[in-house]
């Protein structure tokens, strides 16, 4: 099912730029990171949940870049960008080859199934 993205065509030509750029650093970050890397955590500080995904990731001995933007008091709008850039809702986001698998739950289950080590082959 694809996602929903307003069209171009709806945002107002005065603004399209500022659409199209805003928080784009911290996008460009990230992609730079999963075009070097088989694995890439991003999360943020004070959430349980990306240190849930690195643990899975240091158990079943696969190496990853990790990213951390900020915590549940700052850098909300950059991470905001990143979610409108994946589409996913939460941290962290973790993603294999360049794909976005989910985050650390998501991760595990990939894991247990065997399947993301089927990924990195």
């Amino acid at each position: 099912m694809p996602r929903s993205v307003l069209d171009e065509a709806h945002i107002h030509p005065a603004i399209r730029e500022k659409v199209a750029t805003s928080q784009q650093v911290i996008v460009a970050e990230v992609q730079a990171a999963i075009a070097k890397n088989a694995v890439v955590v991003v999360g943020m500080g004070m959430n349980p949940f990306p240190k849930k995904a690195k643990r899975a990731l240091e158990a079943a001995g696969v190496q990853y870049e990790y990213l951390e933007y900020g915590n549940y008091f700052n850098n909300w709008r950059e991470r905001n960008a990143l979610k409108l850039w994946t589409g996913w809702p939460t941290l962290p986001m973790v993603f294999v080859k360049g794909t976005l698998v989910g985050g650390a739950t998501d991760l595990g289950k990939l894991i247990e199934k065997g399947e993301l080590k089927a990924m990195l082959a």
